[in-house]
């Protein structure tokens, strides 16, 4: 495809990073002249100088055979006005950053009016995925299936462990669970593991689950945590906003500490249900005025990386909770992987999963079976994916252990008609079936593309 980015920031920079590996042609645009020469020299693309609501600019972007224009500029005006002056001078589709809460109510409309594929919200998104780790706090990562039905759940082994030292084989018999594992990361390796698999202390792996068999296996696997009643949210700031009310719509008692007395008004005057606290929240005497240590979740929400870190290790030090960490820079990802912070958000990633996801479908829209959902797993080395069967292909009415299936790839479960399967080798893909794939070392568009005699 075809497609011009318009903001050079750090969710541009993340969009032209992962784009660019999946083979698409892309320009970008922005009024800093260094951040274009940044992001074109540093991931050889092509860059314009400009302002991205200027007919003349995208013209010189190449807007006439623009297949996707996306604006991720720090302005939600600009980001819709470009949008719409795209749309009106070309065939393109268009996917707009949105940030604004007052926004929020009208995405709907906003996206019809304006003839816009796509609206994303970061903060709403990473809201959106801190609240299904406080609604399962056993997981590190909780990604969703099936509209819902169906999840993948991250968890890391300790040496106490009953799994530690099994073989994947022994997992059904030995702890009678009802899970698929699906996914390790050990150390720097992805495995997509086999019966013969043994597990390690340290690996994180992944199940495909539902909700009841996977609070089984944690209570099993002695990785059970008590759920989230109560959470903190440190830093009163957009993340903070939406998700007190997704955390309190779901019986969550919520307090938000944050240094801004303007922002501390404004939220105690739109969240009159959250107990908001003027202070800062690296403030260890202020934590411990607020009885910190008795909290069941700690979200760590500030402007700042290093205050985020700090403060989460010192929550894990000093309390039980379930901590989430924002992490806003990747450069030392890794690092900050191996650190004791519980789960790790970084929002610029999950915003460019959710657009790749689209683009991944958009540019594969000639197959009937197009990506339904798409989640980078292991830093980007692994992908899980879902797909909507509509048509018989090479893949249906033939049992799994018949079809001849690409290395480092599981069919980790199939949603038919209300009833979730986590298939063996006699279970068959069928039309209608929402089926989800993990694999790492390659992209897949089509879901035929997990079978070797589609590889060319």
């Amino acid at each position: 495809m075809n497609i011009i980015i318009v903001g050079c920031g750090k969710v541009g920079y993340t969009l032209v990073e992962q784009l660019s590996n999946e083979e698409h042609n892309i320009v970008v645009v922005d009024k800093n002249p260094d951040k274009v020469r940044y992001i074109a020299d540093d991931l050889d693309t092509m860059g314009v100088v400009g302002n991205g609501v200027s007919y003349k600019t995208l013209q010189e972007a190449g807007i006439a055979t623009a297949d996707l224009v996306i604006a991720v500029t720090g302005s939600d005006e600009e980001n819709l006005l470009c949008c719409v002056i795209a749309k009106k001078t070309s065939n393109c589709q268009t996917i707009a950053r949105v940030r604004n809460p007052i926004y929020n109510e009208e995405i709907d409309f906003l996206k019809e009016e304006f003839g816009l594929s796509m609206i994303i919200n970061p903060e709403l998104t990473a809201a959106g995925e801190i609240a299904k780790i406080f609604q399962f706090p056993s997981a590190i990562r909780v990604d969703t299936f099936a509209r819902g039905h169906v999840e993948l759940l991250h968890c890391k082994l300790t040496k106490e462990s009953p799994l530690v030292g099994l073989k994947l084989m022994q997992l059904s018999q030995k702890l009678k669970v009802n899970v698929l594992v699906c996914e390790v990361l050990r150390g720097e390796d992805v495995i997509i593991p086999n019966g013969n698999f043994i597990f390690q202390e340290g690996d994180i792996i992944a199940i495909a689950s539902n909700r009841s068999n996977a609070r089984d296996f944690f209570k099993k696997a002695g990785i059970m945590k008590n759920p989230v009643k109560n959470a903190i949210l440190a830093g009163g700031g957009k993340i903070s906003y939406y998700l007190a009310k997704i955390l309190m719509l779901s019986g969550i008692r919520v307090t938000i500490i944050e240094k801004d007395p303007a922002r501390c008004d404004f939220l105690s005057d739109e969240l009159p249900d959250a107990t908001i606290i003027l202070g800062d929240a690296t403030d260890q005497s202020l934590l411990s005025e607020e009885d910190f240590d008795s909290a069941h979740g700690f979200a760590c929400l500030t402007g700042l990386d290093e205050e985020n870190i700090l403060l989460a290790l010192h929550v894990n030090a000093n309390t039980k909770a379930k901590t989430v960490t924002k992490v806003n820079r990747i450069s030392f990802q890794n690092v900050i992987d191996n650190l004791d912070i519980g789960s790790i958000i970084y929002p610029r990633v999950t915003t460019a999963e959710r657009i790749v996801k689209y683009v991944r479908s958009a540019s594969a829209a000639q197959h009937d079976n197009n990506v339904e959902t798409l989640y980078k797993l292991a830093n980007g080395k692994a992908e899980a994916l879902e797909f909507n069967i509509t048509d018989k292909s090479g893949i249906t009415d033939i049992p799994l252990q018949q079809l001849n299936i690409r290395p480092n790839t599981l069919i980790g479960s199939i949603y038919r008609n209300g009833h979730v399967i986590f298939p063996g080798g006699q279970d068959m893909i069928k039309v209608g079936d929402t089926v989800m794939v993990v694999l790492s070392g390659y992209r897949l568009s089509d879901i035929e593309d997990i079978l070797e005699d589609r590889v060319v």
